[in-house]
């Protein structure tokens, strides 16, 4: 079965882009100088940040549907990225080298299925959670910090 994962539109970030660190913090931003790789995942184009790089640490809302599994956390985004990843039965190496919270929603945007799994093993559970058709996406989260990493959804197959 094939998949896509996406990362975050630009759009909602770009704003923060460029400010100075004062006006980041109150916003309740926080710029980082990338010290490390692996160490900065973006969020966007869904890749570790390189050192020397500068990458916002921000709160999103990452489920922002009405009901009790809304949420949002702290996240990196790369300071400048322009565009989303946004791929087909791909996993981008940031999600690969990491262990991962997989998360599976229904179409009313509730928590139906959900499992920890090493990086290099995602593309069984991916396969498991859409073998149900009751799940409508997956988050797919960084389990050590909790945090957001990316959408997978179910790509359909090719009218014959």
């Amino acid at each position: 079965m094939s998949f896509r994962i996406t990362g975050l539109s630009p759009e909602p970030f770009r704003h923060l882009f460029g400010l100075p660190d004062e006006d980041l913090q109150r916003r309740g931003a926080k710029r980082c100088v990338v010290d490390r790789k692996p160490g900065y995942p973006d969020r966007i184009e869904v890749r570790d940040a390189e050192p020397g790089e500068t990458v916002l640490l921000v709160n999103h809302t990452h489920q922002p549907a009405d009901n009790p599994y809304r949420a949002s956390h702290a996240i990196f985004v790369r300071e400048g990225a322009e565009t989303a990843y946004d791929q087909v039965d791909e996993v981008p190496e940031v999600i690969r080298r990491r262990l991962l919270s997989l998360r599976a929603f229904d179409p009313a945007d509730l928590m139906v299925d959900a499992d920890v799994v090493d990086g290099r093993q995602v593309e069984q559970v991916i396969e498991r959670f859409f073998a149900n058709p009751g799940v409508a996406y997956i988050h797919a989260h960084y389990a050590k910090r909790g945090c957001y990493a990316a959408r997978i959804d179910r790509v359909p197959a090719k009218s014959q």
